[in-house]
């Protein structure tokens, strides 16, 4: 067996949630889908993987395909028909390995679920959210907009110059670009040459975290 790092210097990690960490797609897909029918929209490219279910919408609003006045009515709907569908949600492989190798106060989910969907994913796996968690409902602006990463590293205290961000989708790994941060994309929701990353695996399998004799996080991948 060999290993290779991947970063060092590390003062935190802060990752995505869907896609990421575990994979809700069916799920989300359906929910989506069920959406556009209940709304009478006509189309069946609204979802924008990894940006809040507030900016699809309004972005669907955008292109006249919704009326303004609904925004409040779809938001419901759609917050609704995810809450309640977990049938599907799984970890993803090497996940559980890599969060037990980290420090607790080390790493946190920046994710564009709101409280509550966060909330029933995680119940879905037999998670408990972890401390210092990001939620859309704690930003005025998601991904690709920076503000939900810088406040990850705020909650913990850390530089984001030496925090690392763990991704599936572009609009995640461009909200870390913007934050100042590196990046580790994980393929599986898009193919690799739509992920604009330092580093970019087919998966955490094999990845782990040590902690070096100065305090900082190293991340590894042993295969």
């Amino acid at each position: 067996m060999s290993t290779r790092t991947l970063f060092d210097g590390l003062d935190a990690i802060l990752f995505d949630l869907d896609g990421t960490l575990i994979d809700s797609t069916p799920v989300t897909t359906n929910a989506w889908a069920r959406w556009g029918r209940e709304l009478g929209i006509g189309r069946t490219d609204y979802h924008d993987h990894g940006v809040p279910a507030r900016q699809v919408i309004q972005g669907v609003i955008d292109t006249q395909d919704l009326a303004p006045e609904r925004f409040q009515e779809a938001l419901d709907l759609i917050n609704h028909l995810e809450e309640t569908d977990t049938d599907g949600v799984v970890r993803l492989p090497g996940v559980a390995q890599v969060l037990a190798s980290l420090p607790q106060e080390r790493w946190t989910i920046v994710t564009s679920c709101t409280n509550a969907l966060a909330a029933v994913r995680l119940g879905a796996v037999g998670w408990d959210a972890p401390n210092n968690i990001v939620t859309a409902d704690m930003v005025s602006q998601g991904k690709p907009a920076p503000e939900g990463y810088l406040l990850g590293a705020q909650r913990l205290g850390a530089d984001p110059a030496r925090c690392l961000v763990v991704e599936d989708a572009p609009a995640g790994l461009a909200a870390a670009r913007a934050a100042g941060m590196r990046s580790l994309g994980l393929t599986g929701t898009f193919t690799a040459d739509l992920l604009d990353a330092d580093v970019v695996l087919d998966g955490l399998q094999g990845v782990r975290a040590a902690r070096g004799a100065d305090g900082t996080l190293t991340l590894l991948l042993e295969d």
